[in-house]
């Protein structure tokens, strides 16, 4: 069985012999340690004032960027979100507007 890499360890001056073959991750990747919002073109925007807060959005999200808090969603973490856009296609309100850039 393949042994776990712990990602936050391996950098541009990793020893060879401290990578797995072919440099394949094993372990979880922890995106919670990473800032990956930067990759984003396009930023989610809520209108509040169309939000239902029905939670619709937040199941769907591939980076759990959609917090939720008591039963209420929160505003989107930026830091997490790559812009894919489908919280914006499942919002049955219009309450989600993809914007280029931000």
């Amino acid at each position: 069985m393949a042994q776990a890499t712990d990602i936050t360890k391996i950098n541009e001056q990793s020893p060879y012999g401290d990578l797995t073959p072919g440099n394949q991750i094993y372990g979880g990747g922890g995106a919670k340690m990473f800032n990956t919002g930067e990759w984003r073109t396009q930023t989610p925007v809520i209108d509040w004032d169309k939000c239902t807060h029905c939670l619709l959005c937040t199941p769907v999200c591939p980076d759990s960027s959609i917090p939720v808090k008591d039963g209420k969603r929160e505003d989107f973490d930026y830091d997490h979100c790559k812009g894919c856009g489908i919280c914006e296609r499942v919002c049955s309100f219009g309450a989600i507007t993809m914007k280029e850039g931000m």
